[in-house]
C-alpha cells in the first residue's frame, strides 16, 4: 500500500501518526458540510443527543452550541478519535454536558430509548450494513426521536468515488438507497435535502 492509500485509509478508523493528521483534517474540512446539514435540523430542545462516529469531536461542540441544554454522547470505534474528541471537548466533559464512548455503531451498549436525537456526520460510508446499523440507531431513540444523516457524497459524485478506491470498506450510497434502508429499519417521515451546488445531502428520519 502506497503512502497516499495508507493516509486515506485512516478516514475509516484513524490510527497512528497518519490517523492524527486525518482527524485534525476532518475537524477542519468537514465543517462546511456539517454546518450546512445542521442548519436543516429543526428539532426542539433535545435533552439527550448521540453523535455517532464522532471523529475528532467538533460536531459535538457544534451540537452543544445549537442545543445548550442538551447532553451529547459521542461514540466512535477509533481509540484515537475518542482521545481527540475528549481533548476537543474538555470543558463540556468537565461540566457534565458531554460523554465519550468507544464502541461499534452496529452493537451499541446504550439502553433502549435513551436519546431524543442521533446524528451521523460523514460516517455512514463505513458502517457495517446500513439496515442493521440503522435498526440499532432506532433502538436507542425515544419514540418520536430523530436520526440525522449528513454526507458530502450523494453516492454519485466523482470526488467521493475517487476516494473509494483508496479506502477499504468504504461504500457510497444514493439518497434513495439510504431512504430504503431507513424504512427497512422502521423509520418514518423521512425527509431529504440536496445542496443546490454540491453533492451534499442531509436526511432526517423519525422513530
Amino acid at each position: 500500500m502506497n503512502l497516499l492509500a495508507k493516509f486515506f485509509s485512516n478516514a475509516r478508523k484513524p490510527s497512528g501518526t497518519l490517523g492524527k493528521i486525518m482527524i485534525a483534517g476532518m475537524n477542519i474540512f468537514h465543517s462546511p458540510v456539517a454546518a450546512w446539514g445542521l442548519s436543516h435540523v429543526d428539532i426542539s430542545e433535545p435533552s439527550e443527543i448521540a453523535e455517532l462516529g464522532c471523529g475528532g469531536g467538533k460536531n459535538i461542540r457544534d451540537l452543544l452550541t445549537k442545543y445548550p441544554a442538551a447532553k451529547v454522547t459521542g461514540l466512535d470505534y477509533s481509540p484515537l478519535s475518542i482521545a481527540k474528541a475528549i481533548a476537543y471537548n474538555r470543558e463540556a466533559i468537565a461540566s457534565g454536558k458531554c460523554e465519550l464512548v468507544e464502541g461499534d455503531v452496529s452493537a451499541m451498549t446504550f439502553e433502549d430509548g435513551r436519546f431524543d436525537l442521533a446524528t451521523a456526520f460523514e460516517t455512514i460510508y463505513f458502517w457495517p450494513g446500513l439496515e442493521r446499523c440503522f435498526a440499532e440507531v432506532r433502538r436507542i431513540l425515544k419514540e418520536g426521536g430523530h436520526f440525522v444523516i449528513v454526507s458530502e457524497s450523494d453516492g454519485q459524485d466523482k470526488t467521493s468515488l475517487w476516494f473509494k478506491q483508496y479506502i477499504d470498506g468504504m461504500n457510497m450510497y444514493t439518497p434513495p438507497e439510504i431512504e430504503y434502508a431507513l424504512k427497512s429499519a422502521g423509520f418514518t417521515n423521512i425527509k431529504t435535502e440536496h445542496h443546490p451546488k454540491h453533492s451534499w445531502i442531509v436526511i432526517i428520519a423519525e422513530k
